[in-house]
């Protein structure tokens, strides 16, 4: 199955995300969280990879890195397929013990460097796991801790995070957790998870733009500078947003767009739908959930669909000719 690929590259920040299959726990009892941090932290120094906030909820983990030496997709790797093997021997339990890749999001620093620290940092707080700021400061599982001198963990790069805040160390940190104090209302910020330059255009007051990758947090001036300073012209696109592929793709196969969410058997219209959920997937990059919120359908029937659009597309050479015109 064809996967979009990631924007691996050092001298970024990048936020990673990654769940338990079927969203089952992945950290069960503290041992696991110590087991899974020791291996993390051990990496974050051998491979020089800067961490700037973490926090561990029972079935997903964000994390907020820039690596420096190594690339991400390394360090990763070597986390999570170390720590499965771990997790499943302790545990005495077989198969995947995650969902899917882990998701990465490279982000601009400025402006979204403390506004990722802190959307990561309140996660435990958003789940319950703490019942107000007083938990969260004592909450073992997460870098806000570390940030305000309770808890220690090699590889966080606290001080670049505190200097953000002023100079002298307790002044920093009263500054700082005032500044996680004023997050609490925003509750769940989806321009912050989701990437997406129409999203983070959204969150910095710039015009919105009709194009954008949701492997991206940044301006367009950002994402110019991964084309080209990066080198990733060749693999960060050019994309409409999915509500515009759809008025194209029905343009295209001269049918109204409205008919995607219409559950008629029509052989056109369902080898259309078929063709939309491949190219939306499987070559530009969205989401099975957010292609099956537009067009009606579950995940799994959006995947199904994709796979049917892809083989489609491979018996039809012409039709991706056709495609490259939208």
């Amino acid at each position: 199955m064809p996967r979009v690929a990631r924007l691996d590259v050092t001298g970024v920040l990048q936020h990673v995300i990654f769940r338990g299959i079927e969203k089952r726990k992945i950290f069960l009892d503290a041992k696991d969280r110590q087991s899974f941090l020791t291996r993390f932290s051990d990496l974050l120094v051998e491979t020089e990879t800067d961490c700037l906030a973490w926090a561990l909820v029972p079935n997903h983990a964000h994390l907020l890195l820039r690596p420096r030496r190594a690339k991400l997709a390394s360090l990763m790797r070597r986390l999570l397929t170390g720590y499965a093997v771990t997790f499943n021997l302790r545990h005495q339990r077989w198969g995947h013990l995650f969902q899917n890749r882990y998701k990465s999001i490279v982000c601009q620093e400025d402006p979204y460097l403390l506004e990722l620290v802190r959307y990561i940092h309140l996660n435990p707080l958003r789940a319950g796991l703490v019942r107000d700021l007083e938990g969260l400061d004592r909450y073992a599982w997460s870098g806000h801790g570390v940030l305000m001198g309770n808890l220690e963990l090699a590889g966080q790069k606290t001080e670049e995070v505190l200097l953000h805040f002023g100079r002298r160390i307790k002044a920093a940190r009263r500054r700082y957790r005032e500044f996680v104090a004023e997050g609490i209302p925003q509750g769940r910020r989806d321009e912050l998870v989701g990437g997406g330059r129409t999203r983070s255009l959204k969150s910095t007051g710039e015009e919105a733009a009709g194009e954008y990758d949701n492997r991206v947090l940044g301006s367009g001036e950002f994402v110019e500078h991964l084309r080209g300073e990066k080198g990733l012209s060749d693999r960060l696109h050019r994309v409409i947003p999915l509500s515009e592929l759809i008025k194209k793709v029905a343009a295209l196969f001269e049918m109204d767009a409205s008919a995607f969410k219409e559950h008629r058997r029509s052989r056109r219209i369902v080898e259309a739908r078929d063709i939309l959920c491949y190219f939306a997937v499987r070559e530009i990059g969205h989401s099975g959930a957010e292609v099956g919120r537009e067009l009606n359908m579950t995940r799994s029937a959006v995947s199904i669909a994709a796979g049917r659009g892809e083989e489609f597309v491979r018996s039809n050479p012409s039709l991706r000719g056709r495609f490259e015109l939208i």
